[in-house]
């Protein structure tokens, strides 16, 4: 009797399974990446700069909403804090795909606080934000399993 044996590296058909984004060596792909790319610098700073530093310097505006919620100004340094933290994580490569996730889950905390406490003013706002965090996520997946083995390594 003879045993088969499982290679413990990738194989072939497991690399392909890749995001074609960001290994594509086509004019194609270069375009997709730098598409990308933008799309997630953009982001970042939107949530930088608009988002988070209303928020960390107590603008008016931003103290009225938390303080109509009755969640005052530390739920809105610790909304800010996770809004600045994740528009950094975007631009980190092996974070890019973690954050869009969590910054998706902040805005579907967004809605749902739009629509609860602000009778839905503004509520498209933070859905049309979850599509462009989706793709990132999806394409950017590929770090994934780099962010895994860092932990790992570390743990």
């Amino acid at each position: 009797m003879s045993e088969t044996t499982v290679p413990a590296t990738r194989s072939a058909a497991s690399s392909a399974v890749s995001p074609v984004i960001a290994q594509s060596t086509t004019a194609r792909g270069r375009r997709a990446r730098i598409a990308l790319r933008t799309l997630q610098v953009v982001l970042a700073l939107f949530y930088v700069i608009a988002s988070a530093l209303p928020k960390l310097i107590a603008h008016p505006s931003a103290a009225e909403g938390f303080d109509k919620m009755g969640w005052g100004s530390a739920g809105m340094y610790i909304i800010g804090v996770l809004e600045l933290a994740g528009g950094i994580a975007l631009l980190i490569p092996v974070l890019q795909s973690v954050a869009a996730v969590a910054l998706s889950g902040l805005m579907v905390g967004a809605f749902v606080v739009q629509l609860t406490y602000f009778d839905g003013e503004n509520a498209a706002t933070p859905l049309i934000l979850i599509v462009p965090l989706a793709l990132i996520a999806w394409a950017r997946r590929g770090h994934n399993a780099d962010l895994l083995r860092l932990v790992r390594r570390r743990a």
